[in-house]
């Protein structure tokens, strides 16, 4: 296997940038943005004089064992998503309610679920999904376990699990300046995508299909409001990361299309799991876990009148969702009954 130091010495400089796009960045930081693509890093480096380095307080050397660095993360969090990807389920071992009550549980959630959390505000939901982010180990205020179950995983993955588990919060908002399009194409080329502006352009698309208002790719992420901010999030998590685990708070809030939130998140085989208030989301789910004074008190899987109620749901939905869009326009709704929110079911 090569290292990262003979990497940088035996493969085209080329090839080194298709296999980690994010070493692009180091160049352009000391303006050398046209290498020779032919020539291995090392090569490159050594033609140019010390002066280039010096003015941004770097030697030839350090700017070598920076990269040799970058590609020791960079190789390390591959095989753990590696790794992570080829697990076969997450377990939650069951610890105590808020009153010192055993769950006695033992919960197998597969890749390709959609698993909801349903409760009353305040009773651990948040507590849940925070125990399965830090893969706890009995050492929270639940005692709960949570492990990843698959082979070849590293002993200490919950303590380098970057990659792994992807967490949406409910309330999202960006304090930085940058251009929405160049973070996304910052995440991209640290995520090792080489189609980088195609990538850009889906999440710009698909955030924007989320949020109620469009915003331009070049709009200041710090400009975008919170329910742009989390479709903008939900888009990159979708279709940029690699996590095989998404944690999502509450993903009725915030005004995003949640149905269209949804149908993109659970794609690719993905674990996803949410907490949520919302019925119809809650009987859109394969399995619905409910948690009362901090424990786990019951789980179901989806049945067949859970199928018919989501749709049944889903119908008086769009009609609401007509009336809010003419509120918001300006247009006036008239009277309303009974029959707007069911006829489109029974016609169907």
């Amino acid at each position: 296997m090569l290292t990262p130091q003979n990497i940088l010495s035996d493969i085209p400089l080329g090839e080194l940038f298709q296999a980690y796009p994010y070493l692009t960045t180091y160049f352009e930081g000391v303006k050398m943005e046209a290498p020779d693509l032919e020539r291995s890093f090392i090569e490159v480096i050594n033609g140019e004089s010390e002066l280039r380095f010096t003015e941004f307080g770097l030697t030839k050397r350090r700017f070598a064992l920076g990269s040799i660095e970058v590609v020791n993360r960079l190789q390390e969090t591959q095989r753990q998503e590696a790794a992570a990807l080829r697990a076969s389920a997450l377990i939650i071992r069951g610890g105590t309610d808020k009153s010192g009550r055993e769950e006695n549980i033992e919960l197998k959630l597969l890749p390709g679920e959609t698993v909801c959390i349903v409760g009353p505000t305040g009773t651990g939901k948040s507590r849940l999904l925070a125990d399965i982010e830090c893969l706890a180990e009995g050492d929270t205020v639940t005692r709960r376990h949570v492990l990843l179950e698959g082979e070849d995983l590293p002993p200490d993955y919950r303590y380098s699990n970057t990659g792994v588990i992807a967490q949406l919060s409910q309330h999202m908002s960006f304090v930085i300046e940058s251009p929405a399009d160049q973070f996304i194409a910052m995440h991209a080329e640290s995520a090792g995508r080489r189609d980088v502006q195609a990538a850009v352009a889906a999440v710009l698309e698909n955030a924007n299909r989320l949020s109620g208002e469009a915003f331009a790719p070049d709009t200041p992420l710090a400009q975008l409001s919170g329910g742009q901010s989390r479709a903008l999030m939900i888009a990159d998590t979708a279709l940029i990361s690699r996590a095989p685990i998404i944690l999502i708070d509450e993903i009725e809030n915030a005004g995003i299309d949640k149905n269209r939130a949804l149908s993109l998140l659970c794609g690719n085989g993905k674990l996803v799991v949410i907490s949520t208030h919302d019925p119809c989301t809650a009987l859109q789910c394969d399995k619905r876990i409910v948690i009362a004074n901090g424990g786990i008190s019951g789980v179901f899987a989806r049945s067949a009148e859970d199928r018919e109620n989501a749709a049944l749901l889903s119908q008086i939905e769009a009609t609401l969702g007509s009336v809010r869009e003419k509120l918001r326009h300006g247009e006036t709704v008239g009277r309303l009954g009974p029959e707007d929110f069911f006829k489109e079911v029974r016609n169907g």
